[in-house]
């Protein structure tokens, strides 16, 4: 991956977390004062879930600034690698289940089938990607075993010749 590329995603990711964390610092306690005329259950819950969902995402920012690390230095391809990649895996699945959470609620709620139904969609979407990144982390998995048996085969070929 090229040194270009790899700078642009973290400045990428250096802006996301400075947004995410403006939102909650500063949206998420505005949008708490707007709903001063709701449940207050439903104020905390609707507040709560948005709270996790953005960490979700921070966490899952974190480890792919780490893993970029790991590209500079030409190290991921190594077992290390496979911590952050868990992680992003369980940050994402976490984020679908509190994207549920959020359907579940609104479902009780006055609000439409509709908005519940894409909700829910938003939420078997989320699951998606973490069984896409699942897949990803076997492919960096086979390119180890791959790079593993060409050592090994180089080697065995050294002591022929």
């Amino acid at each position: 991956m090229g040194k270009y590329v790899v700078l642009a995603l973290q400045i990428v990711i250096a802006l996301s977390l400075a947004g995410s964390l403006v939102v909650q610092t500063v949206i998420l306690p505005l949008l708490w004062i707007d709903l001063e005329g709701e449940v207050l259950w439903g104020r905390i819950a609707l507040i709560t879930i948005a709270a996790l969902w953005i960490l979700g995402l921070q966490v899952c920012a974190v480890c792919i600034w780490r893993l970029l690390a790991m590209v500079r230095r030409g190290s991921v391809f190594s077992p290390a690698a496979f911590r952050w990649v868990d992680v992003i895996i369980g940050a994402i699945a976490f984020d679908a289940v509190v994207t549920f959470a959020l359907a579940v609620l609104l479902a009780i709620g006055p609000t439409a089938p509709g908005v519940v139904a894409l909700v829910c969609g938003a939420s078997l979407v989320t699951a998606g990607v973490a069984l896409l990144v699942v897949v990803m982390r076997r492919l960096l998995q086979q390119a180890m075993d791959r790079e593993t048996e060409a050592r090994t085969l180089r080697s065995e070929l050294d002591e022929v010749i």
